[in-house]
């Protein structure tokens, strides 16, 4: 064999070498690569508002955290951690600062109940003005226990907290024996609206008032037969807030005449 042969082997040996250590390193290089996920198309329309539902429902499920402040009195600027429930409302900052601005702010002697306490927002807002005593009733195990804890670490004497049937409470309630009931029950429980009313208006005194958070108005219409009149009422969102008080015999007369 030639030299010149010899020297083309010998070089042709050297590229084949170079090429298959090439080769080498990039599968190696291809193999340390992290795998690449395609990133799924956004969510629009319908499959949006679906993920959304099923993420709010889950969160419903699984309970969480939240927070209310108390917003006048004592304990004004007061923030209260609670936990969250399914259905569980507290009622808004905007709807109990005009509640309370209706009631006149000052509630030094008040004999209160909040029927369907919660997360007993409303209850401490009034303790929170002066109220001599305020009664919460909550049929939820874990919301009493936490009604309790909030008590305890306000040191609201005058807050009285109990487990049990918020209407059934209010039906024992010694007549014209209350200054102030709250009645804000969970909005799909249609059925304890009318009966709670009832109740409350037996339960106050001549002079006294009864709040109903609702999710739709309540009209004269709708309140005369039940001896009550309407003296405030405010939109706001969901909510229907309304400040009642009984209506004054001519009125209980009229109502009995048109219903009649």
């Amino acid at each position: 064999m030639s030299r010149s042969r010899i020297h083309i082997d010998v070089q042709s040996m050297a590229v084949a070498d170079a090429i298959k250590a090439l080769e080498h390193k990039t599968r190696v290089r291809t193999r340390d690569l992290p795998e690449v996920v395609e990133a799924p198309a956004p969510l629009k329309g319908k499959a949006l508002k679906a993920a959304k539902a099923a993420a709010a429902a889950k969160a419903g499920t699984t309970g969480g955290s939240g927070e209310i402040r108390i917003i006048g009195g004592q304990w004004r600027r007061t923030r209260l951690s609670v936990a969250q429930r399914p259905g569980l409302r507290p009622t808004p900052d905007r709807v109990r600062e005009t509640l309370f601005n209706w009631l006149g702010q000052d509630l030094t002697g008040w004999r209160c109940m909040d029927a369907f306490a919660g997360t007993g927002v409303l209850g401490f807002e009034a303790a929170s003005r002066g109220a001599k005593d305020v009664i919460m009733v909550e049929l939820d195990a874990g919301l009493v226990a936490q009604l309790r804890t909030l008590q305890q670490r306000l040191g609201a004497s005058a807050v009285k907290v109990q487990r049990g049937d918020g209407l059934s409470l209010l039906q024992q309630v010694t007549a014209d024996s209350l200054d102030l009931v709250l009645i804000d029950p969970p909005f799909t429980e249609n059925a304890l609206f009318l009966p709670a009313l009832r109740a409350a208006r037996s339960a106050v005194s001549d002079n006294g008032w009864i709040y109903l958070e609702a999710p739709a108005e309540w009209d004269d219409a709708a309140l005369a037969p039940l001896g009550l009149s309407r003296q405030r009422y405010l939109k706001a969102g969901a909510v229907h807030a309304h400040l009642l008080r009984k209506a004054p015999p001519a009125a209980l007369a009229e109502a009995a005449v048109d219903a009649a």
